[in-house]
């Protein structure tokens, strides 16, 4: 049973499309935070702050919108200039509805050649430590207000 959850493709793109139709659904208007420096990603230099860029992605605001297993693409006005987007799946940090907020955080995601973090390489292969010397589990990620 590892090897088949070791081999399974990332659940990210899948979320994502849900959301997104969720929030569509609801009549609100989706935004992803994407991080601008992770590789691959195409955006407009002027429109990235901090690293971050937040994009709409309402089906009135883009054209040629494609939600694949590995990016997102589309065509999107910046300033009334027509731009090609394209973003990773790895990149997108969150979606959210911009009315209300609410959406998911994504957790960072290893890129290709990444080394496995500490501790992650094949858990089912390690002896378990008993419960009084285990340390308690992290926290998960929450949904933070992005404006």
């Amino acid at each position: 049973m590892s090897e088949a959850v070791a081999t399974m493709s990332s659940s990210r793109p899948y979320m994502l499309r849900a959301l997104v139709e969720w929030i569509n659904d609801n009549g609100l208007t989706p935004h992803l935070q994407v991080d601008a420096c992770a590789s691959g990603v195409r955006v407009p230099a002027f429109a990235v702050r901090d690293g971050k860029v937040t994009l709409n992605i309402a089906l009135r605001a883009v054209a040629h919108l494609q939600m694949d297993n590995d990016a997102i693409s589309f065509q999107a006005r910046f300033g009334g200039v027509s731009h090609n987007v394209y973003v990773p799946m790895a990149a997108i940090e969150a979606v959210y509805a911009r009315e209300n907020g609410q959406g998911m955080v994504f957790p960072p995601e290893p890129q290709a050649g990444d080394a496995p973090a500490p501790g992650t390489a094949d858990r089912a292969a390690a002896p378990q430590a008993d419960a009084a010397t285990a340390t308690p589990p992290k926290k998960p990620p929450h949904l933070r207000v992005i404006k």
